[in-house]
């Protein structure tokens, strides 16, 4: 007989002595020391020996598996029942969250928490439930992301965001008594009574966290409490801020951190103006306005934005968290004490200058001899700053003028300056009126369509100037059929000279060479700009006709259509918009050949000089002439 069948055997001669002596009377832990044996001199997973330093070293089996009345038992036994040793902890555990043990799934039970067999105590290092491990034992179903969007919790990553908080990295650091997740979620400290923050017990419900903050961080909490966000909390108001909305809830940063909305970079914008630059706020509490651009302009802010971090910011002023009114005594910028609050950062400081008003800054003076500077230089730059403008737009149209008197030479003809303007006027106006759609709240747009009713009006001149822009179009095409449309077309055409010409200029610009392109009526830039135009017009007519019918076209397309038509007549915007503003302007009007400006766009006619300059096939064909060399 080899080993292995005399192992079997072995086996099956245990089962059957372990079956007659549970029939013969009640199953002990011996018994189940039987069949639960480790290996390798290991103790089983599951066995007597691996209770051991566990809380529960020294239970028997059945002590905690009642059910099992006789061997072998089921393979699924029923879930310890811990109540019968740990009744007041069932007694508290009865809820987690927004489910209610008993009638919600998923609840965790008590082993998904502390473990099966080697429990240990929390106090241990190595417990599921010592806070040092709190939140990877929480994470297994707060980062689960398939059981979040189950129970349709809004929060999706809070044990990674509370790892890189400075509670998280306190903890990770060795310093165990930093906040963890029972700390602020438990209502008993133990995490068996974790209410849902609606819930008015709850520890995070709104009117308690600062209560529950207050666990550690008591002497700020009672500052807190005797402020003026504390008093408004306190009665009940639920627009005041509390701990969280300024220092965020799980993701908490040290004020050293630039990101931190308490640092000093951000403090003003980030935490202090969302209330205090709310005009429902401000209202309801008759607090003063304009404070956060007030701080911006001055001295402080000015500072502060450009990366200085000792400055003073709201805080510094008027208290992290026990901040009052001005009007009372003990406030840091009652009248009283600025001496005292400003020598914090200026020794010395004269009770006169302490009273100086921060928030009445350069733009916002309203009184004494800051407002007559203020309104003095106001009158000068208005003056200086205005006639400046009149001389040089007076020597721009003398200069314009000059290049008016020259010899001109007609290069466009009447019907096609004023297609020119219709395209001009039209195109202006789309990309004004449009983009103010976009850019609805910039100050250009306020200023254009800001008034009531200016955003309907502007979606009426908008159409307006596309149908102008259409027409214009169809007027062109007209034109193309005439004879001298006709001969437009055949010199606009794109052809192999146009890529040599491309070269020959590029080389010549970068000084490889002194040899000018020979451009006849139309140059590379024209041609490229034309056609370019024409499938900007296609592009943003059709788009804009379909984005214009909306309701009709939803029937027959699929609606995810018109999002797409969007991003192209956008951008498509854009690229015509930057187009005309880099490539037409400089051609036209800041090429030094030609600046102040090509008058042909509204006479016709072009400077012989400028005509013979750009364009010399063009000047020899009108003249009869032939330039030197074949140059310009």
């Amino acid at each position: 007989m080899n080993t292995s069948v005399r192992s079997a055997g072995s086996a099956a001669w245990a089962v059957l002595l372990l079956v007659a002596g549970s029939v013969a009377g009640q199953v002990t832990s011996e018994d189940c020391a039987t069949c639960h044996v480790g290996s390798g001199g290991e103790p089983a997973e599951v066995s007597q020996e691996s209770l051991a330093g566990s809380v529960h070293e020294g239970l028997g089996c059945l002590d905690c598996h009642a059910d099992i009345a006789e061997l072998p038992h089921a393979e699924k036994l029923a879930p310890a029942e811990c109540g019968t040793c740990h009744a007041d902890v069932a007694e508290i555990y009865q809820q987690h969250g927004r489910g209610k043990v008993g009638s919600s799934a998923p609840v965790p039970g008590c082993a998904a928490c502390h473990g099966a067999h080697q429990i240990l105590p929390g106090s241990d290092r190595h417990s599921l439930v010592s806070p040092v491990n709190l939140p990877e034992t929480c994470g297994k179903c707060h980062e689960d992301s398939t059981l979040i969007a189950d129970l349709n919790i809004k929060f999706k990553h809070p044990i990674r965001v509370y790892s890189k908080s400075v509670h998280g990295r306190a903890m990770a650091g060795g310093i165990h008594t930093a906040a963890s997740c029972n700390d602020c979620h438990s209502t008993d400290r133990n995490a068996h009574l974790i209410l849902p923050p609606g819930d008015i017990a709850s520890t995070i419900n709104f009117f308690n966290i600062p209560k529950t903050c207050g666990r550690c961080h008591a002497a700020i909490s009672q500052d807190y409490g005797e402020g003026v966000h504390g008093e408004l909390v306190a009665r009940g108001e639920v627009d005041a801020p509390i701990c969280t909305h300024c220092h965020g809830e799980h993701g908490i940063l040290p004020v050293s951190d630039p990101r931190s909305p308490v640092s000093p970079y951000r403090l003003a914008e980030a935490t202090c103006t969302p209330c205090h630059e709310s005009a429902f706020l401000n209202e309801k509490y008759d607090l003063p306005t304009g404070r956060l651009q007030s701080f911006r302009d001055s001295y402080h802010g000015l500072k502060s934005r450009a990366g200085d971090k000792q400055v003073a910011n709201c805080a510094s002023c008027h208290g992290a968290h026990r901040i009052r009114p001005s009007a009372d005594p003990t406030s840091s910028v009652n009248g009283k004490n600025l001496q005292t609050t400003c020598g914090g950062c200026h020794p010395g400081i004269t009770p006169k200058i302490a009273a100086t008003s921060i928030h009445s800054t350069a733009t916002g003076h309203r009184r004494g001899w800051p407002h007559f500077f203020q309104v003095a230089y106001i009158i000068l730059i208005t003056v200086v700053i205005g006639g400046m403008v009149v001389h040089w737009l007076i020597d721009l149209f003398r200069q314009i003028v000059n290049v008016t008197r020259e010899k001109q030479l007609r290069r466009m003809q009447p019907d096609e300056v004023a297609q020119h303007t219709l395209l001009a006027l039209s195109f202006t106006v789309l990309v004004i009126s449009g983009f103010a759609l976009r850019y609805y709240d910039a100050w250009w747009s306020n200023l254009i369509f800001g008034r009531e009713g200016g955003f309907a009006t502007r979606g009426i001149i908008h159409r307006v100037a596309g149908i102008l822009m259409l027409v214009g179009a169809i007027w062109h095409v007209i034109f193309l059929l005439t004879p001298r449309g006709k001969q437009f077309l055949r010199d606009m055409m794109p052809g192999k000279h146009d890529f040599t010409e491309f070269f020959q200029m590029i080389r010549y610009n970068l000084g490889k060479s002194d040899d000018h392109p020979h451009f006849g009526r139309f140059s590379y830039v024209e041609k490229a700009e034309y056609w370019a135009l024409v499938w900007g017009t296609v592009i943003m007519g059709w788009t804009g006709l379909f984005l214009w019918a909306d309701n009709v076209i939803v029937r027959f397309f699929p609606k995810g259509l018109l999002d797409v038509l969007l991003v192209i007549h956008y951008y498509e915007a854009w690229l015509a918009f930057l187009a005309i503003l880099i490539w037409h302007m400089y051609a036209t009007v800041f090429n030094p050949k030609v600046y102040p400006m090509n008058p042909s766009w509204l006479t016709g006619l072009m400077p012989e000089r400028q005509l013979k300059s750009e364009h010399p096939g063009e000047w020899a064909q009108i003249t009869g002439q032939k330039p030197a060399d074949g140059k310009s």
